[in-house]
């Protein structure tokens, strides 16, 4: 037994699945998950001492890398301030100043909390206060929290109001949530035609990462904003993965969104969340009106600081470029290699995400995107962890590549995939 599957039995025995989020359990390819030591740039390290190139980054958080120094020296420099204050300080304000500047047509104000799941929640707060009504609509395999008015799944149709997907969840909450199929804007046209006047949002991934990564059509989030526009709903953004991912700032601009949710990378690897929008919506919010949100760690001080530098430094250096270049080539290697072993895939990619779907068939939606062959990429997955490249352990979520990579670890990636994808038993 090596060290992980000590550390795994041990936490078993304590924490509930051993695990303290499901994805890090490794069910979906088997196998005990690894224990990590330490990280630092592009690797991690295991508790066994093994060495990997990460293409997780603590899904898309750590787009600079791990331990980045500057990153780092100023969070040490903000803990010797005071870990958490419940107070206001000016650099919740700065952090606040920096996303409204990347988002100038859709940020007026800002709302800062501790996770991405949090502003999901609140921003579909804001717009059921804003319009008055209950009913939301989201999209099969859409992740936007574990809150749960969202854990819907879609029932017999577009048309079919939301029933729960995990229990412990009311049927009550669920039925003001309808789901609809990611990419179809006919099911969206219908939903609104049936129910218009009880919708007070969609929410939607611009770019989904969590049925693994499915791009939008042309004219699919078009179509959600003028039928939320003529309908007097409001159109929320969850840019938690793609916000300062795909460049600095996001996609909400291009498309008039009403409300955008961030995380991840705006914490600099730090807990954050936070909600923006126009100013008659966000000001909705307690203590100017009667929508409530409230939160002890909301803002911070340790995780604005972090957020502020690498916002910075992402604009300072401008990556975006770099990585897409990097992550075009890993996908076109992919797609060349399990050709050459007469592997039939789909490759996605868009910036510096990327998703392998084991399938023949095209990938547009949740329902496509289960038709990936998960043995397949299971057994892919575990010979990248033999390889030394540490993969995410589902193939419905994304993998992040980020400006810690070097050309070597392409170079060392691409070799993996080969080597892997030839040993397959298809």
């Amino acid at each position: 037994m090596n060290k992980s599957e000590h550390c795994f039995d041990r936490a078993r025995k304590i924490l509930v699945g051993g695990v303290n989020s499901p994805v890090r359990s490794f069910a979906g390819v088997g196998g005990h998950p690894l224990f990590i030591k330490k990280a630092q740039g592009a690797y991690l390290w295991d508790v066994d001492g093994k060495r990997y190139i990460d293409f997780v980054q603590s899904w898309g958080a750590m787009i600079l890398g791990h331990s980045h120094s500057e990153v780092t020296r100023a969070a040490t420099q903000a803990l010797k301030l005071g870990a958490s204050y419940g107070a206001c300080h000016e650099r919740e304000v700065i952090l606040a100043e920096l996303i409204r500047q990347a988002f100038p047509k859709t940020i007026e104000r800002v709302r800062m909390m501790s996770s991405g799941t949090e502003a999901a929640m609140t921003a579909l707060r804001i717009a059921r206060g804003a319009t008055g009504r209950d009913m939301i609509v989201k999209f099969a395999g859409g992740y936007h929290g574990h809150h749960d008015s969202l854990l819907a799944s879609a029932g017999s149709g577009a048309l079919t109001l939301g029933i729960p997907s995990c229990k412990g969840v009311p049927k009550a909450w669920t039925k003001t949530t309808i789901v609809a199929p990611y990419n179809d804007p006919d099911a969206v046209e219908k939903i609104f035609k049936r129910y218009g006047g009880q919708i007070a949002a969609v929410i939607v991934e611009p770019v989904a990462c969590n049925m693994g990564l499915v791009l939008p059509q042309p004219g699919f989030l078009e179509t959600l904003r003028r039928v939320t526009e003529r309908h007097g709903g409001l159109l929320v953004f969850d840019e938690v993965i793609t916000g300062f991912r795909l460049k600095w700032g996001g996609l909400s601009d291009k498309y008039n969104a009403d409300l955008v949710c961030l995380g991840k990378i705006i914490g600099g690897g730090f807990p954050v969340g936070t909600v923006g929008g126009k100013k008659e919506f966000m000001e909705l919010l307690a203590p100017c009106g009667p929508v409530y949100h409230a939160g002890t760690l909301s803002g911070n001080p340790i995780a604005v600081t972090a957020g502020i530098k690498t916002l910075e430094i992402l604009k300072r250096d401008d990556p975006y470029g770099r990585m897409e270049a990097k992550t075009k080539k890993l996908a076109a290697s992919i797609a060349d290699a399990a050709k050459n072993q007469g592997i039939a895939c789909q490759v996605h990619q868009i910036g510096s995400l990327l998703t392998v779907f084991f399938t023949d068939s095209r990938v547009d939606d949740y329902e496509s995107a289960k038709k990936t062959d998960t043995k397949i990429f299971s057994k892919l997955f575990w010979g990248l962890i033999k390889s030394g490249v540490y993969w995410p352990s589902s193939n419905f979520e994304a993998c992040f590549l980020g400006a810690a990579h070097s050309d070597n670890d392409l170079r060392l990636i691409i070799a993996a995939v080969n080597e892997s994808l030839k040993t397959l038993q298809i």
